[in-house]
């Protein structure tokens, strides 16, 4: 019975000592085993691994690339113009043992390391830089430079640093209140030289129809009268003709048009001498004769 429980318990030590033994590295890690605080080596390999119970301890670290963003901060400019830039940092850790040694056992000590660097590069180079040069293709040179500064400041961290990029590039609040007013007044003169241009524009088109409505209309009226003269014209020469024909009948013809337009309305009242010649065809009707002329007189009512 004692043998069996010495048994029972020499297994459970075992199988303690080998469980705190044994130790898996994921893909993912990288493994630095130390002994009473001191590193003794750096386990890059994926699987399972050994280690001694109770002494060493294992420690990992991410392989993959990692993330810092800082905080937004306030830099001056070439052109002394201020400007509000938030930048976030990509780095990875190449060497455990340094990282270790110098930063810690956590992550949160390389982010207290890169605070300070990245502020000191931000402002170092964006010092000799202009507004319109961040906010333009030379961006990514200025991101290059940054990272060089970053990277030679950090290259005792046992870490690589792969990017700094620039999330955010702002004028300060009282800066973009003025800068956005200025605009504002920019646009609107833009604005009114646009619609005066089309005023303009409009003005002189107006003037241009104008001027060919009227060209238009005194071709056309200068058309019309020649063409009336020349109506006018042959209207004479036809009367002309008639009137050579048979002098008579012309008269006759005149006359009744006379009558026409003087009585048209029924209402016109004219004082003259009965024996006017305008009353000529009131005293007489002519009746056509044999050659064509007029036939004796015979007497007519007096008009009332």
């Amino acid at each position: 019975m004692n043998r069996l429980l010495a048994l029972a318990v020499a297994g459970a030590v075992a199988v303690v000592l080998l469980a705190s033994s044994a130790f898996t590295v994921h893909q993912t890690q990288q493994v630095l085993v130390t002994q009473f605080g001191e590193p003794v080596r750096v386990i890059r390999e994926p699987g399972l691994h050994w280690k001694l119970p109770f002494i060493q301890t294992v420690i990992a670290f991410d392989r993959r690339l990692l993330d810092f963003d800082s905080s937004a901060q306030e830099v001056v400019l070439g052109s002394q113009r201020r400007l509000v830039v938030d930048a976030f940092t990509r780095y990875r850790i190449t060497d455990p043992l340094r990282f270790f040694q110098t930063v810690g056992a956590t992550e949160a000590g390389i982010r207290s390391r890169l605070e300070p660097s990245v502020t000191s590069a931000l402002r170092g180079a964006l010092a000799n830089e202009t507004l319109p040069a961040v906010l333009s293709a030379e961006r990514a040179r200025i991101m290059g430079e940054i990272r060089q500064r970053v990277a030679s400041d950090t290259q005792d961290l046992g870490i690589e640093v792969v990017d700094v990029r620039l999330r955010r590039a702002d004028l300060p609040e009282g800066n973009t209140q003025a800068i956005l007013a200025r605009m504002q007044s920019e646009r609107e003169r833009v604005a009114r030289e646009v619609r005066a241009r089309g005023a303009e524009a409009a003005q002189r088109i107006v003037a241009s129809a104008d001027r060919d409505r009227t060209v238009l209309l005194a071709e056309a009226q200068a058309k019309a009268q020649t063409l009336r003269g020349e109506g006018e014209q042959v209207a004479i020469a036809i009367f002309a003709e008639a009137f050579q024909r048979d002098p008579e009948f012309f008269q006759f013809y005149r006359t009744m048009q006379a009558w026409r337009e003087a009585f048209s309305d029924g209402e016109t009242r004219m004082l003259l001498s009965p024996d006017s010649d305008f009353f000529r065809y009131f005293r007489t009707i002519p009746t056509p004769g044999a050659n064509g002329g007029a036939s004796p007189p015979r007497p007519a009512a007096a008009p009332r």
